[in-house]
C-alpha cells in the first residue's frame, strides 16, 4: 500500500536489489569405534550459482531483497565421528535450507551403524557391507557402499558427485566431488575418504582423507562442509566433518549489509560487487 501512495504521489517506490547466495550444511562425521570405516557424507549445496545447486540440481532463484528487512542466517557445524558418524548441522538463508550430510558406517556393526547414514550427501558404507547413505535431491550424491570383500568401505558422496565404493582389497573408496562456486570461486561439497590400509582421500571441496596404517583421517575443511575421513585402525579416531557457510553477493552500489548478532562474517568486494561470507552462528542479515 505504502509504495501504492508513493507511486500515486510521483515518488518512485522503494526497489528490490538482486542477491547470489550459496547455502552450504556440515558435512558429516567419519566413521569411528572399529576398523576400515566409511567417510562422511558432504553437507547439502544449495546455489543461484551458475555451478547449480548439488546432485545435478539446477540453480536456484535469486533472492529479490529489500532494505531493512532481516534475513534469518544459521551456519552448521561439522559432524562429529562416531558410531556410526554423526551428521552434520543444517545450514538456512531466508527459507533456503541445506541438509547435514551423513556419516560414514563402522565395521563388525550391524544395520544401521555398519552403513552410511542419509544426509545432504551420503555417508560411506564400512567393510561389513555397509550399505550407501543415501543423499538429498538437490543436495548432494549418495555415499559409497562397503564390501566385506575384499574389505574396503566406501567414500562419503560430495556435492558434484558419488562416493566411490570399496571395491579393491585393502583400499578405501575415495570421496565424491564438490562443486566450485560462481559466488567467490571457492571449492566446497566433498565427500570424506574411507579408511584402509591404503586410504581413500577426500574429494575436491573441503573432504577428508580417510585413515591409512600410517597415518591418521582428517577432518572435513572449515566452511566447506566437507565430510570427515573415516577410521582405519584401532589406535585411531575418526575424523569430524567440516562446518558449512553461507555467501551472499550482490551489486555494491545497491546495498551495504549488516552482520548481525550471534553471527561471525566478512565483506570483500569483487569488481562492482560486494561478497559476504558468514562462517559461523546464527542471527540476521539486513541491508540498508
Amino acid at each position: 500500500m505504502l509504495n501504492q501512495i508513493a507511486a500515486v504521489h510521483g515518488t518512485p517506490a522503494p526497489a528490490g536489489f538482486l542477491v547470489d547466495f550459496l547455502v552450504v550444511a556440515g558435512g558429516g562425521g567419519g566413521g569411528s569405534g572399529n576398523v576400515r570405516c566409511g567417510g562422511g557424507g558432504a553437507g547439502g549445496y544449495r546455489s543461484t550459482g551458475t555451478e547449480g545447486s548439488g546432485r545435478g540440481g539446477a540453480a536456484l532463484t535469486k533472492l529479490t531483497a529489500s532494505k531493512s528487512v532481516n534475513y534469518s542466517v544459521t551456519v552448521g557445524a561439522g559432524g562429529a565421528f562416531a558410531l556410526p558418524g554423526s551428521q552434520g548441522g543444517s545450514s538456512t538463508f531466508d527459507t533456503i535450507t541445506a541438509t547435514g550430510g551423513g556419516g560414514g558406517g563402522v565395521s563388525n556393526q550391524t544395520s544401521p551403524n555398519k552403513d552410511g547414514q542419509s544426509g545432504g550427501a551420503g555417508g560411506g558404507g564400512s567393510s561389513s557391507d555397509g550399505a550407501a547413505g543415501t543423499g538429498t535431491t538437490n543436495q548432494g550424491y549418495n555415499g559409497g557402499s562397503g564390501n566385506s570383500t575384499p574389505e574396503a568401505p566406501g567414500g562419503g558422496g560430495g556435492a558434484g558427485a558419488v562416493g566411490a565404493n570399496g571395491t579393491t582389497t585393502n583400499t578405501g573408496g575415495n570421496g565424491g566431488n564438490g562443486l566450485t562456486s560462481s559466488l567467490d570461486s571457492v571449492a566446497r561439497g566433498g565427500g570424506g575418504g574411507g579408511g584402509c590400509p591404503t586410504r581413500g582421500t577426500g574429494g575436491t571441496g573441503g573432504g577428508g582423507n580417510g585413515g591409512s596404517d600410517s597415518l591418521n583421517p582428517t577432518a572435513g575443511t572449515a566452511n566447506t562442509g566437507g565430510g570427515g575421513g573415516g577410521k582405519r585402525q584401532d589406535s585411531q579416531s575418526g575424523a569430524n566433518g567440516g562446518s558449512g557457510v553461507v555467501v551472499l553477493r550482490w551489486a555494491t552500489a545497491s546495498a551495504t549489509i549488516t552482520i548481525g548478532a550471534g553471527l561471525t562474517g566478512s565483506t570483500t568486494t569483487s569488481g562492482s560487487d560486494t561478497i559476504a561470507t558468514i562462517t559461523q552462528g546464527t542471527g540476521n542479515v539486513s541491508f540498508a
